[in-house]
């Protein structure tokens, strides 16, 4: 599906009516050494989605949007009209969606004669097997869905990079702030899946490198049942004691709880009363609907200006991605993805993400290096990288896996 006429005309609309703060990192400027390009040159640009479950949550005042990522890449796709159209550059985006259980490899092969560069809204395998597949070997691919940390160590591959912080970053976040506050004792509590496993690990990895201890690491095994049926509050009420009791003396509860099974339900219902942290309570994220810093409350009008709803981190993946499309060909005056991917990865690429600096991708991982907020439900309490945690380039290089660390080696 192509998206243009009247649906991006309102987008472009979103972007004139109020400023866009696009900031030193974005400067349009065409670059001294780049020949001006032709006046009919097009970037067409591949949405690619999953057709997956959509997430259930405890809340019913949660819910996962039916366009979820691909609002905030049509919002980015114009702005970065706005500005190309100067330096004849025009970018056009259509959206394919795989229907459930397809061949990813197979249906590459068709997609990647037309489109060389990728906006991938894909789980972690299905984002491996386009990756690896033949036909996009020499393509520029985008991760906006995935956080998992094999994918950016092991796994990894030359042609995709990352824009949301990685399962390490997330939990570095986290334990900078707690050590900060001189919470040190961690109590983790952490669900059935694969994902739950590997936010433990990785907090267990925060606690050494920033001073914690995880007194205890319990796997959560009740049926938490629902307050949606009678006699449900009680359930609840009965079952998170018993499920934290008995754990060692600790500062905070870090739950780990990547489906929403029960960390909803921990808030006031611990044995101790203790502070809820980590994928429910505290939680480190992208983006955050009550974010207004550096100018973010702008991004957020502009948003529900376009999309009538608040934006969610997907939704800030998908605008970040198409964002550093256009930065990448309007800096350096090229369109092949070769190209594009080689800028992507120099000191003269940066996206201004409206975090204060420059966001720039890792040469090592490919992962786009930013702070991360810790927020609740309806505030963002702080942002990581903490005071005090240096690093001899980047602060932001303090969160995740550090080029010494890398377990990622295709060719530098």
């Amino acid at each position: 599906m192509r998206l243009e006429g009247a649906f991006v005309a309102a987008l472009l609309c979103g972007g004139l009516c109020l400023s866009i703060d696009i900031g030193p990192a974005f400067a349009l400027d065409q670059p001294e050494n780049a020949s001006a390009p032709p006046a009919s040159s097009e970037i067409k640009i591949l949405y690619l989605a999953g057709d997956y479950p959509k997430a259930e949550y405890l809340s019913l005042l949660q819910s996962q949007p039916g366009d979820d990522g691909k609002a905030g890449a049509l919002l980015a796709l114009g702005e970065i009209n706005i500005t190309g159209k100067f330096l004849g550059f025009s970018f056009a985006m259509d959206v394919v969606t795989l229907e459930r259980g397809a061949d990813v490899t197979g249906k590459a092969h068709g997609l990647l004669d037309k489109y060389s560069v990728v906006v991938a809204d894909l789980n972690a395998p299905d984002l491996l097997a386009l990756a690896n597949a033949p036909a996009a070997q020499h393509a520029l691919i985008f991760d906006i869905h995935t956080s998992d940390d094999a994918l950016r160590q092991g796994k990894c591959a030359r042609n995709v990079f990352h824009i949301l912080p990685s399962t390490a970053m997330r939990a570095d976040a986290l334990g900078q702030y707690l050590a900060k506050k001189g919470w040190r004792r961690w109590f983790v509590l952490h669900g059935p899946s694969a994902e739950d496993a590997a936010f433990a690990a990785d907090i267990h990895r925060a606690a050494s490198r920033f001073g914690g201890k995880v007194v205890e690491d319990r796997a959560y095994n009740y049926d938490a049942g629902s307050r949606r049926v009678d006699t449900g509050y009680q359930q609840i009420a009965t079952q998170m004691p018993l499920a934290t009791q008995g754990a060692p003396a600790h500062d905070v509860v870090i739950v780990a709880d990547s489906a929403d099974l029960f960390g909803d339900y921990l808030p006031y219902n611990t044995f101790e009363p203790r502070p809820i942290v980590g994928t429910q309570g505290l939680s480190p994220v992208a983006w955050h609907p009550a974010f207004q810093e550096y100018s973010a409350l702008q991004m957020q009008h502009r948003f529900e200006l376009a999309a009538h709803r608040k934006m969610t981190e997907r939704d800030y993946a998908g605008w970040l991605a198409v964002r550093a499309i256009g930065e990448a060909v309007i800096r350096s005056g090229k369109a092949n993805p070769v190209d594009l991917a080689e800028f992507l990865r120099s000191d003269a690429f940066g996206v201004a993400g409206f975090k204060g600096q420059a966001l720039t991708f890792r040469r090592w991982d490919q992962q786009l290096r930013q702070p991360v907020l810790l927020a609740s439900a309806l505030m963002v309490v702080t942002i990581s990288p903490q005071d005090g945690f240096l690093h001899p380039k980047f602060f932001t290089d303090t969160l995740g896996y550090d080029e010494p660390e890398t377990k990622c080696h295709f060719a530098q």
